[in-house]
């Protein structure tokens, strides 16, 4: 399991993704309202509120809540959120950059630094980690739009940086100047995506074993159940065998 979006994964194996619905469409509806806020209410005009409208297409999120976000940003009616990155270790040597929209930074950085420290880790300074890793575009697709052959080839004629494939689905990486570019091209031959998205892409991955893997998730899960927090990246690699320990 590669240290990203795939954590969900391990929920759903714990039955918890159930639980974790409400607050993820708390999480999305705020993603869409800051993106139409930034930028125009229209997905086809604006890069950044589309990924976030996919986003929420992909967890199943009622049109009625994405239209409501969307509005939202045009009222006025909504808090004034900020972007906000932490850096930090987990166990095992691993480093997370932790992506957050909060309207309360003292609540928020409050809220993360003791997640790390009651979890085995560490909150870094700004830039502590986040050298490890490459800022690109993130494309997913579900195993089930055809094998990493297909996908493969598809990304190549679209004009992608890399690809990644397993039984759970493809990973295409960009450019970030490219990645609605390259979604756009992917649609015609795979369709819609699961998620366009920027993302924090490990130059080195870390093979977390033992103990440390089940306290790496409890980390991992304490900083996702933060209503603040929008996305954990981190550099950890888990092999199949470690997960099912878990449980």
């Amino acid at each position: 399991m590669a240290g990203h979006s795939k954590f969900k994964n391990i929920m759903h194996r714990k039955g918890a993704q159930d639980k974790k619905r409400s607050a993820m469409f708390s999480k999305l509806s705020r993603e869409i309202t800051v993106a139409a806020k930034m930028g125009m209410p229209d997905p086809d005009m604006n890069p950044r509120l589309r990924a976030a409208v996919l986003a929420a297409k992909a967890q199943s999120m009622p049109k009625d809540n994405i239209q409501r976000a969307i509005d939202k940003a045009s009222t006025g009616d909504t808090e004034n959120y900020e972007e906000i990155r932490y850096e930090g270790f987990g166990p095992g040597g691993v480093s997370l950059i932790v992506e957050a929209l909060s309207d309360n930074r003292n609540r928020t950085a409050t809220n993360v630094r003791t997640a790390f420290s009651k979890n085995g880790g560490n909150l870094g300074a700004s830039g502590s980690v986040s050298h490890g890793f490459d800022r690109m575009g993130l494309i997913e697709y579900q195993g089930s739009v055809g094998d990493a052959d297909k996908v493969l080839e598809a990304a190549i004629d679209a004009g992608a940086d890399d690809v990644q494939s397993d039984e759970e689905g493809h990973e295409i990486w960009t450019s970030v100047d490219s990645l609605h570019e390259v979604a756009k091209a992917l649609e015609g031959s795979l369709g819609e995506a699961e998620a366009v998205k920027l993302a924090w892409k490990p130059q080195t991955p870390v093979d977390v074993a033992g103990d440390d893997v089940a306290t790496l998730m409890k980390l991992i899960d304490t900083l996702e159940e933060d209503d603040d927090v929008q996305t954990v990246w981190g550099n950890y690699e888990i092999s199949d065998a470690e997960l099912e320990k878990l449980g």
